[in-house]
């Protein structure tokens, strides 16, 4: 059974808790084509028809599961030669810090409603935390686009392929590697 809540609670919202946090784990584990409605519902102590009756379906419930917030840190408060390197350790953090990014990713190479998602995380907080920076709220966008390359590229050869050399790299050697690219798309050219 999920948790006892407390008093301010009501029993669905646990349980829908609880099935969230269930559908992170399986997400995390299993990816989306694996992770199975049943296996969340075992996960979370309920009846499978409950996962239904409150998220509708697979695709529903992984988009339930997937909110993310990046909680990107304000960008006008760094100075300006450390763009890169703060973003950099900030995105390896979080890819550390959360596996539901790391599911979402792997989920993301073949599933096109968590593709969707990846992009509506990248669109929605990245491009808006590098708009102060920038005169032309296009060339921020475009900005992000080229972050997302290197944080996302980086991502999937760390936690999804686990690729051998950038698997044994440290987070500050991760670091060193990629925020000068990062910096490199932030401040070639001119900002505000």
């Amino acid at each position: 059974m999920p948790p006892s809540s407390p008093p301010t609670q009501s029993r669905s919202e646990v349980t829908k808790a609880a099935i969230l946090a269930a559908a992170r784990e399986r997400f995390a584990a299993d990816g989306f084509e694996r992770a199975t409605i049943r296996a969340i519902a075992g996960k979370a102590g309920i009846d499978p028809a409950l996962v239904m009756r409150y998220f509708g379906n697979k695709q529903k419930l992984f988009a339930a599961a997937a909110e993310f917030d990046l909680r990107l840190p304000d960008l006008t408060q760094i100075p300006r030669d450390q763009l890169g390197v703060t973003l950099a350790r900030h995105f390896f953090k979080r890819w550390e810090e959360d596996d539901i990014l790391q599911a979402l990713l792997r989920s993301a190479v073949t599933n096109r409603s968590a593709a969707e998602r990846m992009r509506s995380i990248f669109g929605s907080q990245v491009a808006p935390a590098l708009a102060p920076l920038f005169k032309d709220q296009r060339e921020a966008a475009t900005r992000a686009g080229l972050i997302a390359t290197q944080t996302l590229g980086m991502a999937l050869c760390r936690y999804v392929l686990r690729l051998p050399p950038i698997l044994a790299m440290s987070q500050d050697e991760l670091v060193q590697w990629v925020g000068p690219t990062i910096q490199r798309y932030l401040t070639l050219n001119t900002m505000v």
